[in-house]
């Protein structure tokens, strides 16, 4: 740690604002990966520094971190791409920003401690105290936002912070005070907008999102926080429920439950009509210049993220069968290629595959815990192929949460596609290296005389029909539309109609 090089506060190098910023000028701004991890020790160093005078100790913070902005933006836009990383890039900028925004959110709530306990210099910066809530809130997002990225366990001060920022700002009357969060920022922003923003946005099941999607859904209730609310009393409105006496992470809002007088209820109802009006731009693939997103992004990528806040927010995800704690064993093929090397498409019974326990287990979907040593392909929409002990056939399964625990234990859960599944082959003018697809057998409840299809990455065409044969059975394949779209398949959804022998 920097911060134990340095023995009184006249020895060290940022003692003063004049060596602060000479220091600055020094430091590499033509690499940001050195450039943001400098700064992210300085950050650390100048945090833990309680012998500055706590105006001082602010303003240096405040320079560092200013300083900052432009690095950590241009790293998070080569983070947050719709394409897969490298691993070891991937990693590399995550550790960056992650550190990052670890440290600068916990360089700002020091500071704010420091001012609620009264420490010297505390005075002078009760002016500023709006914008160090502001900050504050800002970089405790960011530092929510990186730990989701990777699944990771939360730590468990982090909203007991959130709830000290907004008891505070709620106490002494500053809670929609505007300031201008960074030199040079389009908008203003309030410790009320920071805060629902924050409550907002994580209580939207981030866990089922890849870190892309994170971020733009972020980024998105960032856009359209003033439209959120944050009030004591519950509404029919209240969506999310926090409490200061008790912080956690947010909860959805539940009828008749037990409030308490600390309880604070997120309402975004008032987000509704803005998120409607975006999705018809979206459609018209157009991303209005006025949504800032922290990059370019292709208007059909935005459009996913929108649609999920709206699905979430009109109709939340429910559990659809209840679990059961049973353990099964499960042999687990990771990936489109993979499945079709376990089916009979290519005759290899010795494919590789993974083997899981499952603690619990529904007709629609399984939880388990693995050991994360060895998963790092392993990612929400992740496909699997799935054959429990004893069953002949195999299934197919899609990854729709990740979380880490403090053992770096992988908890995952899986939406479950069907139990049953055959190959076969396609035609229809596909290349040769298209062929084979996968025929999910239909699930009780589902339409009849429609199909759903595991299929090679990009090669379903609404534009196209395909002939394919299931036993001693022909079928023509006249396309409806695509379900999903993962990494290395489509899920497609056919009309299929049966053909007599010799019929084309």
């Amino acid at each position: 740690m920097l911060s134990n090089l340095f023995g009184k506060k006249s020895d060290h190098p940022m003692a003063d604002m004049k060596s602060a910023m000479a220091l600055l000028e020094d430091l590499p701004r033509n690499d940001p990966r050195k450039m943001l991890m400098e700064l992210t020790e300085w950050v650390e160093s100048v945090g833990d520094n309680t012998d500055f005078k706590l105006d001082h100790q602010f303003a240096v913070l405040s320079l560092l971190d200013e300083t900052a902005q432009p690095f950590v933006r241009k790293l998070a836009r080569e983070y947050f791409v719709p394409h897969e990383l490298d691993r070891f890039q991937e990693n590399r900028l995550w550790l960056l920003l992650g550190n990052w925004s670890h440290h600068a959110a916990k360089a700002y709530v020091a500071v704010f401690d420091r001012y609620c306990n009264g420490d010297k210099g505390a005075g002078a910066i009760k002016a500023q105290l709006p914008l160090l809530a502001v900050r504050a809130l800002h970089t405790l997002t960011g530092r929510l936002k990186y730990i989701s990225a990777h699944y990771g366990p939360l730590d468990p001060g982090l909203w007991g912070m959130v709830a000290r920022i907004g008891r505070h700002a709620e106490q002494n009357q500053y809670l929609d005070t505007r300031v201008e969060l960074y030199p040079g920022s389009a908008d203003s922003a309030t410790a009320r907008c920071e805060l629902a923003r924050m409550l907002g946005w994580y209580g939207c099941g981030i866990g089922a999102l890849s870190p892309l999607y994170m971020h733009l859904t972020e980024r998105i209730v960032g856009q359209y926080c003033n439209s959120l609310t944050i009030a004591s009393q519950q509404s029919l409105d209240s969506l999310f429920c926090f409490d200061l006496d008790h912080p956690a992470a947010p909860l959805r809002v539940k009828a008749g439950a037990r409030v308490q007088p600390s309880t604070r209820f997120v309402g975004m109802a008032g987000m509704l009509s803005l998120l409607e009006g975006l999705l018809k731009e979206l459609d018209r693939n157009v991303v209005p210049q006025e949504l800032n997103l922290g990059g370019s992004y292709a208007a059909e990528v935005v459009r996913e993220a929108v649609q999920y806040l709206l699905d979430y927010l009109t109709d939340p995800p429910l559990r659809r069968s209840p679990r059961r704690g049973i353990k099964v064993n499960l042999a687990v093929a990771n990936g489109f290629g993979r499945l079709l090397e376990n089916t009979d498409v290519s005759l290899d019974f010795n494919a590789e595959q993974l083997h899981w326990e499952i603690e619990d287990i529904s007709a629609s979907g399984f939880r388990t815990v693995i050991s994360s040593q060895g998963t790092d392909s392993i990612r929400i929409g992740s496909l699997l192929g799935i054959q429990p002990d004893g069953v002949a056939h195999w299934g197919a399964a899609v990854v729709r949460r990740l979380m880490r625990d403090d053992a770096n234990r992988l908890h995952v859960g899986a939406e479950v596609l069907a139990n049953q599944l055959a190959s076969v082959t396609l035609g229809g003018a596909l290349r040769d290296d298209g062929m084979y697809a996968l025929w999910l057998m239909a699930k009780p409840g589902e339409p009849a005389g429609e199909v759903r299809l595991l299929m090679k990455a990009d090669t379903f065409s609404a534009q196209r029909s395909l002939q394919a044969s299931l036993g001693d059975k022909r079928y023509l394949l006249m396309p409806i539309g695509l379900d999903e779209k993962g990494d290395d398949y489509d899920l497609a959804r056919f009309r299929a109609i049966e053909q007599e022998t010799g019929e084309d």
